[in-house]
């Protein structure tokens, strides 16, 4: 109880001075708020994207995977292949018939991403993805038809030019016009409206990448040019009961039969499960997330050194109030507790506020792109606990040096 009392009245104290300083105090933990409030706002914003990213791929379904051409975690230039892509093939629309003939395969086509505006009538969107697939779309990304229908096998085998369009851009371009059977333009190039498609609410769909229109492939195939290296795949879902593994096995041999690759040669294409997808997010995340991490510890750093610096002035300026104290039997583990609690208290009250101006920037930041995000209370606790360790840490030189103070001559300072 002696310590917790000793705590309670050191506490005390330490916010009374505080109260005593306040433009001094705000101006010392000023660093600390920087510091934990960048990486509490990063923190916010990258586990929000790492939830979309994973309520998408359960929406998939986590056994989906895709054929590629070649894996890479950063986009390449085709007109700068890596060597081992170069004399890699296109996919093309056989494969994915192959694939799906498999027994061990539900699903498989070839789809792909093309770019641009929907307009209507001098009205028109941002730029845009458009994805060039079929009508089983939705089994794959999820969502659901809202108006309209999906496309007819005569549509999709002679890529006539008709599309779903996002229930958004409908609203936006039509308001309360119904634009079933209305002509739009895709980047340019028209195509009938023949369904409304409302994608789920927790798809990962940042600026610039939202799906404004599924169409059929072979329209795209035929009206726009697809970067065939970067946004052409084969999606693929495995029958129920069917381990991915497996199901990865019996696509690759698919594959190397389809392009003769004989035993020893390398597979000419890659395959990428839901797994990779996550685990290269994380590590460009991570990246990213390292470097607010080193540039958050120089704030703390200056916030830690600040607190020194003021518990030093601090120490010298109440240097008889130490002396009194030491006449009244105070002993030096009082003295150096006292003001271990109060540099502690400088810095874990910057620690909370930085973590709220962290939080609310974070959340901002998630609202503005769209997607949920929960607080992330580990981190929550760590920030708390390393703003009040650095406190410890950078006030345990000023509190020796107060402890140390001989008390005769203390009382004679002035």
């Amino acid at each position: 109880m002696r310590i917790v009392d000793r705590l309670d009245q050191n506490l005390t104290i330490a916010l009374d001075t505080l109260r005593a300083g306040k433009i001094r105090s705000a101006l010392t933990i000023l660093g600390v708020v920087i510091g934990v409030a960048t990486v509490m706002a990063m923190a916010a914003i990258v586990q929000g994207i790492r939830e979309q990213i994973v309520h998408t791929i359960e929406i998939a379904g986590p056994t989906t995977f895709y054929v590629i051409r070649y894996f890479s975690s950063t986009p390449v230039n085709p007109n700068r292949l890596p060597r081992e892509a170069k004399n890699r093939p296109d996919l093309v629309p056989e494969e994915a018939q192959r694939i799906a003939a498999i027994p061990e395969i539900a699903y498989a086509a070839i789809w792909a991403q093309v770019f641009g505006r929907v307009e209507y009538q001098g009205a028109r969107t941002q730029q845009m993805t458009f994805m060039a697939a079929d009508d089983r779309y939705t089994e794959i990304q999820g969502g659901q038809l809202l108006e309209g229908r999906w496309f007819t096998k005569a549509e999709l085998k002679s890529g006539t030019p008709v599309a779903v369009i996002d229930h958004d851009v409908a609203r936006k371009l039509f308001g309360q016009m119904n634009p079933i059977d209305k002509i739009v333009r895709l980047g340019g190039r028209p195509a009938r409206v023949i369904g409304i498609y409302a994608p789920p609410e927790n798809i990962f769909a940042p600026q610039g990448q939202q799906v404004g229109a599924v169409i059929p492939y072979l329209f795209a195939d035929h009206a726009f040019v697809i970067d065939k290296f970067n946004a052409l795949f084969i999606a693929v879902k495995p029958r129920p009961g069917v381990a991915v593994g497996d199901a990865q096995d019996a696509v690759t041999v698919a594959m190397r039969e389809i392009r003769s690759l004989r035993p020893g040669q390398r597979n000419s294409f890659d395959m990428i499960t839901q797994d990779q997808i996550l685990d290269t997010f994380n590590k460009l995340t991570g990246v990213f997330f390292l470097v607010m991490i080193v540039l958050s510890g120089v704030a703390l750093m200056v916030g830690g050194i600040g607190v020194m610096a003021i518990m030093m002035v601090s120490v010298t300026s109440r240097t008889r109030e130490i002396g009194v104290r030491k006449a009244l039997g105070a002993t030096n583990a009082d003295i150096l507790l006292q003001f271990l609690v109060e540099a502690s208290t400088l810095t874990g009250v910057g620690g909370v506020i930085g973590i709220i101006v962290g939080l609310g920037f974070g959340k901002l930041a998630t609202l503005a792109m769209n997607i949920q995000a929960s607080p992330p209370l580990m981190l929550t606790m760590i920030a708390v606990g390393v703003s009040v360790g650095i406190g410890i840490a950078f006030g345990l030189l000023p509190a020796m040096r107060a402890a140390r103070l001989d008390p005769i001559e203390a009382l004679r300072y002035e």
